[in-house]
C-alpha cells in the first residue's frame, strides 16, 4: 500500500511540475505583450 501511495505522489509531483513549467512559459511569452499594452494604454488613461 505504501509503495503504490509513494508512486502516486511521484506521479502527482511530475504532473504538477510539467503543468507549472508550461504555465510559466505561457506567462513569460504573454508578459511582454501585457507590458506593451500597459505602456500604450497609460497615456490614454491620463
Amino acid at each position: 500500500m505504501m509503495k503504490s501511495n509513494s508512486c502516486f505522489i511521484v506521479v502527482m509531483v511530475i504532473c504538477l511540475t510539467c503543468s507549472t513549467s508550461s504555465w510559466m512559459s505561457i506567462y513569460f511569452e504573454l508578459w511582454p505583450n501585457f507590458g506593451i499594452l500597459l505602456i500604450a494604454a497609460s497615456p490614454l488613461g491620463r
